[in-house]
């Protein structure tokens, strides 16, 4: 399985919201909350789906809805942010 990634998650979340709709994943994201991103819950839910298709990461409604940033569904997937060069 391919390994999940903080580029791969911002993939997922352009293709779940649309490339025109998607906001601006640009800089550094990852402690952004997926609100502040422009991201409603239901994209936020089917970014959830397609990491348990794509890459069996199961996470619960509770784990990427509310304040859940990039980094804590990382995280979550087992997953750590390399630092910035």
């Amino acid at each position: 399985m391919k390994p999940l990634t903080l580029a791969g998650l911002a993939t997922i979340l352009r293709e779940v919201a649309g490339e025109d709709d998607a906001a601006t994943l640009e800089g550094d994201i990852a402690d952004v909350p997926f609100a502040e991103l422009g991201y409603d819950s239901i994209a936020v839910l089917e970014m959830a789906a397609c990491l348990s298709r794509d890459y069996g990461v199961n996470l619960s409604d509770e784990d990427v809805l509310g304040d859940a940033t990039p980094r804590k569904v990382l995280e979550l997937a087992g997953t750590e942010i390399a630092p910035a060069p």
